[in-house]
């Protein structure tokens, strides 16, 4: 899978280069000579997050609504500062 490494102004003089040159892999675009953002196809990005779980349904828990939850109050927070 070869890498495309391009800067920004390169990469906004000549858009569908880079795009046809990332359907045969990625394209690195620079800023100031820094790698600042990846162009890639949907059939790569798809590829690479396949089988990965999104965090909302990690942190999903079946029957939670179903949980009573009353924490007890703090009485001890700090005030706000009285600057008058």
């Amino acid at each position: 899978m070869p890498i495309t490494t391009m800067s920004s102004r390169e990469f906004n003089q000549a858009v569908s280069e880079a795009k046809k040159a990332a359907i045969h892999g990625p394209v690195f675009i620079t800023d100031r000579g820094r790698l600042a953002h990846v162009l890639m196809s949907m059939d790569q990005y798809q590829a690479i997050t396949a089988g990965r779980s999104k965090i909302a349904d990690l942190l999903f828990m079946p029957g939670a609504q179903d949980i009573a939850l009353d924490p007890p109050r703090l009485e001890d927070l700090p005030r706000p500062a009285d600057f008058s």
